[in-house]
C-alpha cells in the first residue's frame, strides 16, 4: 500500500449496526440486486480486472492523491498542517471518497486486514478537514477567496455562492456514495458519521424558505437517497426530491445554470438528452430513483422519454455516450463522430448506474442490454491492462497524432481533473453486484459471468453456480440448487446480440440476420427455447440441483448505423457475441490505410493467448487487403497508434 500521511484514527472504530428510523410509507424498486456480498466471482474475463484494481490500481491512485496533495487538503483545511490549496480541482477530495468507495467495494469479495486499517486512517484524515457545522470542501475552507480552478467565480468568499461551478454539492454526493458503500462492506460508522453530519447541514441549508437553489453537477441526490436506504431520515429523501423538482424553475430567484447541466426545463418536462454527459446520467438515475420511491408516474415518463432519446439517438455502438468535446455533452440527434469522440469513462459508468435502477424498475431486458454493451466496450476500454493509464475521452478512431486524451493521442497514468481513473476504482470492484437479481420468487441471470451467489429468495437458500468463457465463447454451464420443494423462476437473459439486436431501436443494425438459435439442455437433455420478452424462463420444482447448460452461437457480425449518422454513412463495424471489434496498427503494418470490407470477406476467429493478455483476434481471408482487429476495449496498449471502428464499406 502507499505511504500514507501519518494523521488519523489512534484505533480502529467499533463496528455499529445503525438503526433505521420507522420505515416511510413509500413503495420501492420492486427488483433488487442480489447482495454482492453473497456473490463470488472466479471469472477468467472479469475477475483479472477486478484484481488489477484492487492490486494495482488503488494502490497507484493512493500514491498520486499523496504526490498532489488530495489527503494535505484535508489536513490544512483542519489546521493540522499549514500551507495552501494543492491540486487545480475544486472536486479533488472526491477523489479520496471514490478510492475508498472502491476499496470498500473491493473487501466485499476481497478481504484485507490491512486494507481496512489504512481505509480507517484515510477517514480520520478526511474527519480532519470538516467543519464543526458539517461543512466538507478543503479549498474553500482553506482559501475561500481564491478557489483552485479560475472558472469557479468568486463575489464574497462564502459558500454556495458559485454552485454550478464550486462542485461543493458534487463534493458531498461522492461522499455519501463512497460513506454508505464503507458501512456496507465493513459495518463501520466513521465514514458515514462524517456524511450525516454533512448532510444534516445541506437539509438545514436548502430547501423551501432556505437557499432555492440546486446543484450545478449531480450525484448528491443519489448520495443523499443512499444514506437515506441506511439511516432512514427522510429529509434525506426529501431534499433529494426537493433539488431535482426544483431544476428548470424559472420562478425562483436564481439565474439558470441551463441545458448544459440540465437546468433548461423541469426534469419531467425534459425528453431529450443534453449538456454535460455525465451530469446527466447522474440526475437520470436519481430521478429513476424518486420515480420508484414516491411510485411517481411523471418522473417515469421522462425517464423512459430520455432513455429512448438517448439510446436511438445518441450512444456509440460502444455504449458510450457524450459525443461533444465542447462541454463533455451530448451532441445533437445522431451526432455520432469517431475521431472527436468525448464518450467519456465516467458517463458510461454512470449509463450503467442508471441503467440497473431502470432494469429494477421495470425487469425489461433491454437496460442489461445496454449494460452488457457498455461494460465489455466503451467503459472498461478507460483503463490500460497494466491498470495504471486511463483514457477520459474515449475516441472511435484515430491517426495516431490526434492528442484527443487531454493532450495525447494514448493512456495517460494521470490527469489534473482525475475524475475517470478514480470512477473506475469506485465502479469495477462492484461488478459482482451486477450480475444476479431477484423478485419476489423469480432469479434473474443477467450476464454471464463464473461465479456463485447464495441467494435467500422468499425464505428458499437458493445456490448458483455459472462457468464459462463469456465472452470469448457462448456456452455457458450452471448449477441450481435449493434447499426447498418451493417451486421458483429461473430466468436466462438471452442477450441482445444473440436475439439479432445491436441496439434496442434502429440506430444499429446488423448487416444481416443470424439463423442460429440458443440451445439448452436441463440435466443433459436437450430442451426446447423459448424467448419471452428476452429471457428463457426455466421453472424449479424441487429441491437439489438443476444442472443448465446453455448455448448463444456466436459468429463474426458486421453491423451499419443509421444513414443519420453521418460520420459512418458507408462504412461498417464488426463484433464478436458482446464485443466490438476494433483495428489496429500494430496487426496492420503497411496496409491500414487500405483496409475496407468488401463483403467478400470470411472471417475466422483465433484465440490469441500471447496478446494483449488473452484475446479473440479477427482475421479475414479471401480478399486483396485482409486485415486483422482486436477487441475496442484493448486498443491502444501498445502505444499510440492508428485505429477504427467503422472501416469503409468497399462495393
Amino acid at each position: 500500500m502507499a505511504v500514507i500521511l501519518n494523521v488519523g484514527c489512534s484505533s480502529a472504530p467499533d463496528k455499529e449496526p445503525v438503526l433505521a428510523n420507522s420505515a416511510p410509507a413509500y413503495s420501492d424498486y420492486p427488483v433488487e440486486p442480489v447482495d454482492i456480498r453473497s456473490v463470488r466471482v472466479t471469472d477468467e474475463f472479469w475477475l483479472p480486472i477486478i484484481k488489477r484494481v484492487q492490486e494495482k490500481t488503488i494502490d497507484f491512485a493512493l500514491e498520486k492523491c499523496e504526490e498532489e496533495g488530495r489527503f494535505e487538503n484535508f489536513l490544512i483545511a483542519g489546521g493540522e498542517l499549514n500551507g495552501e490549496v494543492r491540486g487545480y480541482m475544486p472536486f479533488d477530495d472526491t477523489d479520496v471518497y471514490k478510492t475508498i468507495e472502491g476499496m470498500s467495494n473491493s473487501l466485499i469479495s476481497s478481504p484485507n486486514e490491512q486494507m481496512e486499517v489504512l481505509m480507517d486512517s484515510l477517514i480520520g484524515i478526511v474527519a480532519k478537514g470538516q467543519e464543526e457545522d458539517g461543512y466538507l470542501t478543503t479549498w474553500r475552507t482553506i482559501d475561500p477567496a481564491n478557489p483552485p480552478a479560475e472558472w469557479v467565480a468568486v463575489d464574497k468568499g462564502v459558500r454556495w455562492e458559485s454552485l454550478e461551478a464550486s462542485h461543493e454539492l458534487y463534493n458531498a454526493g461522492h461522499l455519501y456514495e463512497a460513506a454508505s458503500v464503507h458501512y456496507l462492506a465493513t459495518g463501520k460508522k466513521n465514514f458515514l458519521d462524517i456524511a450525516t453530519k454533512n448532510a444534516d447541514l445541506m437539509v438545514k441549508t436548502f430547501g423551501p424558505g432556505k437557499i432555492e437553489t440546486v446543484p450545478g453537477h449531480q450525484i448528491i441526490e443519489t448520495g443523499l437517497i443512499k444514506l437515506y436506504r441506511i439511516t432512514g431520515k427522510e429529509d434525506y429523501l426529501k431534499l433529494a426530491k426537493y433539488f431535482l423538482d426544483s431544476r428548470g424553475d424559472s420562478t425562483q430567484n436564481r439565474e439558470l445554470f441551463g441545458p448544459y447541466s440540465q437546468d433548461h426545463l423541469p426534469v419531467t418536462r425534459q425528453e431529450e438528452v443534453v449538456g454535460h454527459a455525465v451530469r446527466a446520467v447522474y440526475m437520470y438515475a436519481g430521478m429513476t430513483d424518486i420515480a420508484a420511491i414516491y411510485g411517481d408516474q411523471k418522473y417515469r415518463n421522462a425517464v423512459n422519454a430520455l432513455w429512448d432519446n438517448m439510446v436511438n439517438k445518441k450512444m456509440y455502438i460502444t455504449g458510450g455516450i457524450g459525443a461533444s468535446r465542447n462541454g463533455e455533452a451530448f451532441g445533437e440527434n445522431y451526432e455520432l463522430p469517431n475521431m472527436t469522440a468525448y464518450s467519456e469513462t465516467c458517463a458510461a459508468i454512470g449509463s450503467v448506474y442508471w441503467n440497473h435502477r431502470l432494469f429494477m424498475l421495470t425487469s425489461d431486458v433491454k437496460f442489461y442490454d445496454i449494460i452488457e454493451r457498455t461494460l465489455y466496450n466503451g467503459l472498461i476500454s478507460g483503463i490500460s491492462l497494466d491498470g495504471k493509464e486511463f483514457f477520459y475521452p474515449n475516441a472511435l478512431e484515430s491517426d495516431g497524432e490526434y492528442e484527443f486524451n487531454m493532450g495525447k493521442c494514448t493512456r495517460q497514468s494521470w490527469f489534473d481533473c482525475s475524475c475517470c481513473p478514480t470512477n473506475l476504482i469506485r465502479f469495477i470492484p462492484s461488478i459482482p453486484g451486477l450480475i444476479y437479481t431477484k423478485h419476489s420468487d423469480t432469479l434473474f441471470v443477467n450476464l454471464y459471468a463464473s461465479s456463485t451467489a447464495d441467494v435467500d429468495l422468499k425464505g428458499r437458500s437458493v445456490r448458483i453456480t455459472q462457468e464459462t468463457a463469456y465472452p470469448w465463447h457462448g456456452q455457458v454451464s450452471l448449477t441450481v440448487n435449493s434447499n426447498s420443494d418451493d417451486p421458483f423462476e429461473l430466468k436466462l437473459r438471452v442477450p441482445g446480440w444473440s436475439r439479432n439486436e445491436v441496439l434496442p431501436g434502429d440506430l444499429y443494425r446488423f448487416a444481416s440476420q443470424s439463423n442460429e438459435s440458443v440451445q439448452m439442455t436441463l440435466n443433459g437433455q436437450s430442451s426446447d427455447v423459448q424467448v419471452t420478452d428476452g429471457y428463457i424462463s426455466v421453472p424449479v420444482e424441487s429441491a437439489g440441483d438443476l444442472k443448465i447448460t446453455l448455448n448463444f452461437p456466436m459468429e463474426v457480425r458486421e453491423i451499419h448505423a443509421n444513414d443519420k449518422v453521418e460520420d459512418d454513412r458507408g462504412k461498417v463495424a464488426l463484433e464478436y457475441g458482446p464485443v466490438v471489434y476494433a483495428v489496429e496498427e500494430f496487426d496492420n503494418k503497411g496496409s491500414f490505410d487500405k483496409i475496407a470490407v468488401t463483403g467478400e470477406e470470411s472471417y475466422e476467429v483465433i484465440w490469441r493467448n500471447d496478446l494483449l493478455e488473452g484475446v479473440n483476434m479477427i482475421r479475414t481471408a479471401g480478399t486483396e487487403h485482409g486485415f486483422s482487429a482486436i477487441p475496442y476495449y484493448a486498443w491502444s496498449n501498445r502505444g499510440a497508434a492508428k485505429m477504427k471502428v467503422w472501416m469503409p464499406e468497399q462495393n
